[in-house]
């Protein structure tokens, strides 16, 4: 046990980080359940103000800080020397001390739940002056701020580890444009990571002295400036966030499809394009604020529907004339980029001030903020599940299972938020704990929080489909699914330096599905190179 906790090998580093992040999502999507319970009725008295709002900052700041994030990266630090032919991660140390940085600042965080005063009740960006140390006194959003930092250090040193290993360690004929989908968004998520990170780093130690004395956020335009600094993350983190997990899709559809990945020059040009246009749009954030440019920042968020269109061409693309799989994985695939397109449409929205104006602290951006994290990266994690559960573990995971798991998913989760697209446009605030009696609002949350229970019954399933799948294991062996990337060609699962037999030629970015096509192409020569039998 002391050893797996020490190892140095990337794919221990990556299943503790995994396993750790998932506890996290089921802690968080508890405080979830709790919200919405608060919520089901006008006046509802299941928790307190106060209460409330820790968790709700509880909530947000363990799914973003402690699962959605952290987990990215782990499929990259365990994915990415797979793809690229590598027999270990670059500096593994690094990534080990990242790790147990993210694991304290974790239990910091989550110790301000033993304060008095509790942990921090201004939401996972804690705005200030309210999350100063004259409106949210008390050691319990000390503790909040110092484990955001120490999380956030242990998650650039993780992006270091990866980008080094891309940089260095890629395979011979592994070129970066014969890097496989996955490995592309892996990249450009650890670069924002890399350029991004540090600012909260720098964001929350400001904060830290600015609740003992210092004053730094104390007035309108402090509020602001912490606005300016939080967002030049805050905002970048949504595609870290995002990127990893369309990975996941984009090479679960490429092999349940039977094809490679459609426009793969184009879907790179979408990645790099993304990410510089990710950290030019935090102003859209701060329309109402009078802050910022407001043209400026309009006019680039709504560029991102470009690189994001470019996407879904590549997805109907892959889809056209291929043999299709309806597997499990393909199915949260699909899902996964059918209901981002809803976060992405109502992001439009959100993108335009005029509109923005009215959808601004409504419940439209707690929908539209969930179509693109949950309806979106969290059925994209779970393609990448049920894709390479069998590699990580050598298992299938029950198919039966899974399908009752996507099922309940789906509904729960349009069940849950497609409701607070309309309650946000009608006005309910967010980040209230009690709300009055409105013609409509009470059926609309009464829908949404029934569909919270499906989620949580959906997630159950899938906690009693590993339980069952790894007791009692249908071996599954190297290449179930006919991969086309060369984690598929090491034994499930892999050895400790990831490859004991050779590499094939890498000609493409899916080296495996080229040399099927080599194979059958020169059996199909051989076929026609035979004599025809003697004409009776």
């Amino acid at each position: 046990m002391i050893g797996s906790l020490t190892s140095t090998d990337h794919k221990r580093i990556a299943l503790n980080l995994g396993l750790m992040s998932l506890f996290y999502f089921v802690l968080g999507g508890c405080f979830a359940l709790m919200i919405r319970t608060q919520l089901a009725v006008p006046g509802g008295t299941f928790l307190s103000d106060q209460k409330y709002n820790e968790i709700f900052t509880m909530h947000g700041s363990t799914m973003i800080y402690l699962f959605v994030t952290p987990m990215s990266l782990a499929l990259a630090l365990y994915l990415v020397p797979l793809q690229i032919g590598a027999r270990a991660v670059a500096a593994p140390r690094v990534a080990l001390t990242g790790f147990w940085m993210w694991i304290f600042g974790g239990l910091i965080m989550q110790s301000g739940w033993l304060s008095t005063g509790g942990p921090g009740q201004d939401g996972w960006f804690s705005y200030a002056p309210l999350s100063s140390g004259t409106y949210t006194p008390g050691w319990g959003m000390d503790m909040w701020v110092l484990g955001v930092d120490l999380a956030a250090l242990g998650m650039i040193l993780i992006a270091v580890s990866v980008a080094l290993t891309i940089a260095r360690h890629r395979a011979p004929g592994m070129t970066t444009l014969r890097m496989p989908v996955f490995t592309w968004t892996a990249l450009v998520s650890v670069l924002m990571v890399i350029a991004a990170f540090p600012m909260l780093v720098v964001v929350m130690s400001l904060l830290f002295i600015d609740r003992h004395g210092a004053h730094i956020f104390v007035n309108f335009q402090g509020s602001v400036d912490y606005q300016n600094l939080f967002w030049f993350f805050g905002h970048p983190v949504v595609y870290v966030m995002f990127f990893p997990y369309l990975g996941c899709a984009a090479e679960a559809v490429a092999a349940n499809a039977h094809k490679r990945w459609f426009g793969y020059m184009a879907f790179v040009l979408s990645m790099m394009s993304f990410s510089v246009l990710s950290v030019s749009v935090w102003g859209h954030h701060m329309f109402v604020t009078g802050g910022v440019t407001n043209q400026y920042f309009a006019f680039t968020s709504t560029l991102l529907i470009v690189p994001a269109g470019i996407e879904y061409f590549d997805l109907i693309g892959t889809l056209l004339g291929g043999a299709i799989v309806m597997r499990t994985a393909m199915l949260f695939a699909l899902g996964f980029f059918v209901q981002f397109l809803i976060g992405g449409a109502s992001g439009i929205w959100t993108a335009s001030p005029v509109l923005d104006y009215h959808a601004y602290g409504s419940y439209f951006v707690v929908a539209h903020f969930h179509y693109t994290l949950f309806a979106g990266s969290v059925f994209g994690f779970f393609a990448g599940v049920y894709h390479w559960f069998p590699k990580v573990t050598g298992a299938r995971l029950r198919e039966g299972l899974g399908k009752v798991h996507f099922v309940l998913l789906l509904i729960g989760t349009n069940a849950t938020f497609f409701p607070q697209l309309i309650l946000g446009y009608d006005g309910m605030p967010r980040r209230i704990a009690n709300y009055p009696t409105h013609p409509g609002w009470q059926l609309l949350n009464d829908i949404s929080s029934v569909g919270a229970g499906i989620i949580a019954v959906g997630v159950a399933v899938f906690l009693a489909n590993l339980v069952v799948s790894l007791r009692r294991r249908e071996a599954a062996g190297d290449d179930p699914w006919e991969g086309q990337t060369l984690e598929w060609w090491t034994t499930s699962p892999p050895p400790r330096f990831n490859f004991e037999r050779p590499l094939p030629p890498i000609t493409s970015y899916a080296p495996l599905l080229d040399l099927r096509e080599r194979a059958a192409e020169l059996a199909e020569r051989a076929q026609e190179a035979q004599p025809r039998g003697a004409e009776v």
